[in-house]
This record gives structure tokens, C-alpha cells and sequence, in this order.
């Protein structure tokens, strides 16, 4: 009997890995379909929707672990978004997101779709002040200043498209996965990790 559990916890790491290195991918990928133009992409924030996801399916480890270093291997391999202060705000964020929203839906007793509005709204309001506060201390270092004006509107204002696309992205993909059997929504919670 523990042979078997063991097995199937050793399984479920591997799929887990597997679907957080694809979640990983396409957070490199996806910003390239806004053309490379930062007003669009900090508009509509296109890593922000695989980190979200991963989360939500694979857990809040996997989720962190891709929000952490989504922003910073794009940062490297692609010099966008610019390292400093950017690419390191952005992966205290992105790890936000897939922290909070893995765990507040992970640890639910029921996966429908109001627990997982709750756990996307929490992320992205953790997420975004996160955000903020990483951004003041860097630009405090380097001597600049990140007022309050800035703060909402670049957490805010400038994202409100990619917010309302997350908020119906999001659980469509969701209910999709749902309605495949990929991703059931009342799932036992000692089966996420």
C-alpha cells in the first residue's frame, strides 16, 4: 500500500514538473505576441496568465518557483523586461501570484468557480502590492523615487486591460479544463501538493 502512494505521489511530481516547465515556456513566449511593444505588453500582461495558471493546477510551489523565474530568464534571454528594476519586481510578483493563488485554491475544500475568483483576486491585489513594495525599496537604492502616483498607476491604471483579461481568461480556461476532466474542479485536497 505505501509502495503504491509513494508511486503515485512520485507520478504527480513528474506531471506537476512537467506542466511547470511548460507554464514556464509559455511565460517566455506569450509576450512576444504583443509585439515586443512594452505599453501593450504591460497592458495586458502576458506572463502573468501561465504563472496564474500554474498555480491553479499544479500548486503554489510550482507556482512560485515559475513566477520567480519566469521574468528572469526572459530578462536574460531576451533583455525584456529590463533586468533592473523591472525583470526583479516583477519576479517577486509573478511569485506572488502563483504563491497565493496555489495555495488559496489548493488548500479550499471546494475548487468551483467563486474559490477560484477569490484566490485570482487575492493573488493579483497580493501580487501588485508585492510589486509596489519591491519597486520602492529598489528604486530607494538607486537614489530614485517610486511615489504613490506611480504605484497605482502602474499597478493599476496601465493594467486594467490585462486585469480584465485575467478575471475571464482565467476561469475559462479553468471551466474548460473542468469540462475535459483535465482539471477537475472538486478534487480531494490532500491530492495537491
Amino acid at each position: 500500500m505505501e509502495g503504491c502512494e509513494e508511486m503515485s505521489k512520485k507520478k504527480n511530481h513528474i506531471k506537476n514538473l512537467t506542466l511547470a516547465a511548460m507554464f514556464l515556456a509559455l511565460g517566455l513566449i506569450l509576450p512576444f505576441l504583443t509585439g515586443q511593444i512594452p505599453q501593450i505588453g504591460i497592458m495586458l500582461s502576458p506572463m502573468h496568465l501561465p504563472v496564474l495558471l500554474c498555480g491553479l493546477i499544479c500548486g503554489w510551489r510550482y507556482g512560485l518557483m515559475v513566477g520567480i523565474l519566469t521574468p528572469l530568464i526572459r530578462s536574460a534571454i531576451f533583455g525584456m523586461p529590463v533586468l533592473f528594476p523591472t525583470a526583479i519586481a516583477m519576479a517577486f510578483e509573478l511569485g506572488t501570484y502563483g504563491l497565493v493563488i496555489g495555495y488559496l485554491y489548493g488548500s479550499s475544500k471546494w475548487h468551483c468557480l467563486k474559490t477560484l475568483y477569490i484566490s485570482l483576486i487575492s493573488a493579483m491585489m497580493a501580487g501588485r502590492t508585492v510589486w509596489g513594495i519591491v519597486m520602492f525599496f529598489l528604486l530607494s537604492m538607486s537614489g530614485e523615487m517610486f511615489t504613490w502616483n506611480a504605484f497605482i498607476s502602474g499597478a493599476l491604471l496601465s493594467a486594467i486591460p490585462g486585469i480584465i483579461l485575467q478575471l475571464t481568461l482565467i476561469p475559462a480556461i479553468m471551466v474548460m479544463l473542468d469540462k475535459t476532466g483535465l482539471v477537475p474542479y472538486r478534487k480531494a485536497a490532500s491530492t495537491r501538493t
